[in-house]
């Protein structure tokens, strides 16, 4: 790295702290990867740093480990060891508390040490740089700094699965494909498995990515010092999997047993929430939404909590929760993020500002073309007016034969406004068949439109 890039990217690092300390947080949705201590060791990707398996005891043993760590890297700052040590506890404590914060100061630490010792000599700081990238959704770069693991570190498994969790959220599926197959080749754990379950889900093989999360979990329970997040985890994974077929018993099940192995933890909250909704529990739905956002204000989250407010006849906190919806995506914008599809999907399903959701998330696609990109196009293009463009980004999006019941409500609705009612109704059934309470709101448009189409079938038969 040269000094001109090195401060640089100090700049960027100052401006975007500063945003952290005034702003507060704002919420990513992570990958599964893991830090430079499971690359550096070939260890299975959710390594803790902490050596006492007990929850209380393992954070308490992480924070000072941390401390110890950043009082080392400040008394000598060329400490190369000990930076990367650092770093990869920010990101295993961006994974827990979805802090920006800790993933700023993970990028500083890597950036710092790629300027004392460079790149060919110091893996473990190109990986957690590697893993910056893919947090913040800059999978090209992402891919490039992987692709440079790959070949300095020939015979490892790791640098694949990295290589293969950028490819997979560019749309290039064949080259994660490859790439995670790479990985599994030489040897397997809770990272290898994760990945071929998400390639497994994505391609429509729901019975098998719900086996590959068991292996995960497995494989999780099975670390010499098993790793609460990584467990947690694993069975919020098993739930989301669950959930997507309908089971809703059972994905609250897993929910539950994530947050017994990680208390408070913010994915397993919000996945609760929605599927206590799912079983009309929409109190308790509200309860553990509020928890899930207060520990990580995500946007998804508040404006699912909005929805329930307003399912639940609370007009003015629903439009709260919208409202500080607009806020988020404001920071967002002022951090230098893309506009990101989540604000895109949310001002669709609200009918809000469709031109603008319909222009920034064919923007983001261009950059980011994978299914859930084309399925944002589709949804965004439908409310704006774009029949023929929702048509085709709604094709594109189901490609792979994905079992989402989302997807699928989307091409009914698609295929509704522009007077494909066979099609409507297939899709429609589709989604509802496939999970009935997929979304609180959406759900119920879905039964609304597929009834009066039934009726409308009905009428014409008579």
């Amino acid at each position: 790295m040269n000094t001109a890039n090195y401060h640089s990217a100090k700049r960027t690092f100052k401006n975007r702290l500063a945003l952290v300390a005034a702003f507060g947080l704002i919420a990513f949705t992570f990958n599964a990867v893991g830090h430079w201590w499971a690359a550096a060791h070939n260890r299975p990707t959710w390594y803790s740093a902490s050596a006492v398996p007990s929850f209380v005891q393992q954070q308490r043993s992480t924070e000072e480990t941390m401390r110890f760590l950043v009082r080392r890297v400040e008394s000598d700052p060329e400490d190369m060891s000990a930076s990367n040590m650092l770093a990869g506890i920010y990101l295993q404590k961006v994974r827990e508390t979805g802090s920006l914060d800790y993933m700023v100061r993970a990028e500083h630490l890597a950036r710092t040490s790629l300027a004392s010792v460079p790149a060919v000599r110091n893996s473990s700081a190109v990986a957690v740089l590697t893993q910056v990238e893919l947090m913040e959704h800059q999978w090209v770069p992402a891919a490039g700094h992987a692709r440079f693991l790959v070949r300095l570190n020939a015979g490892q498994g790791w640098p694949n699965g990295l290589l293969g969790d950028a490819l997979v959220e560019n749309g290039d599926y064949s080259g994660a494909a490859a790439a995670y197959h790479a990985e599994a080749r030489l040897g397997r754990g809770v990272g290898t498995e994760a990945r071929l379950a998400r390639l497994a889900f994505l391609h429509g093989q729901t019975g098998e990515a719900r086996q590959h999360y068991l292996n995960a979990l497995s494989f999780a329970r099975a670390e010499n010092v098993p790793s609460p997040e990584s467990i947690a985890w694993c069975h919020w994974q098993i739930g989301e999997t669950a959930f997507s077929v309908g089971s809703y018993p059972d994905a609250e099940r897993e929910y539950r047993a994530s947050l017994v192995s990680f208390p408070n933890y913010y994915l397993a909250l919000a996945s609760l929430g929605r599927v206590l909704a799912a079983q009309g529990d929409l109190s308790g739905a509200i309860h553990a939404y509020e928890q899930a956002v207060n520990v990580v204000p995500n946007p998804v989250y508040v404006g699912q909590l909005g929805d329930l407010h307003r399912l639940t006849n609370r007009p003015q906190d629903a439009a709260a929760q919208y409202a500080l919806v607009t806020r988020i995506q404001r920071l967002s914008k002022l951090n230098g993020e893309l506009f990101n599809r989540q604000y895109a999907l949310f001002y669709a399903d609200h009918n809000l500002k469709p031109q603008q959701a319909y222009q920034e998330a064919v923007r983001e696609y261009t950059v980011y073309p994978d299914i859930y990109g084309a399925d944002a196009v589709a949804w965004t293009a439908l409310k704006a007016g774009k029949i023929g463009v929702a048509q085709a980004k709604s094709q594109e999006a189901l490609r792979l034969g994905t079992q989402d019941a989302m997807l699928f409500y989307h091409a009914g609705m698609i295929a509704y406004s522009a007077g494909d009612t066979a099609g409507a109704q297939a899709d429609l059934e589709r989604a509802l068949t496939l999970c009935p309470q997929f979304d609180p709101l959406q759900a119920q448009i879905a039964r609304r439109t597929l009834a009066g189409l039934t009726t409308k079938a009905q009428e014409k038969s008579q």
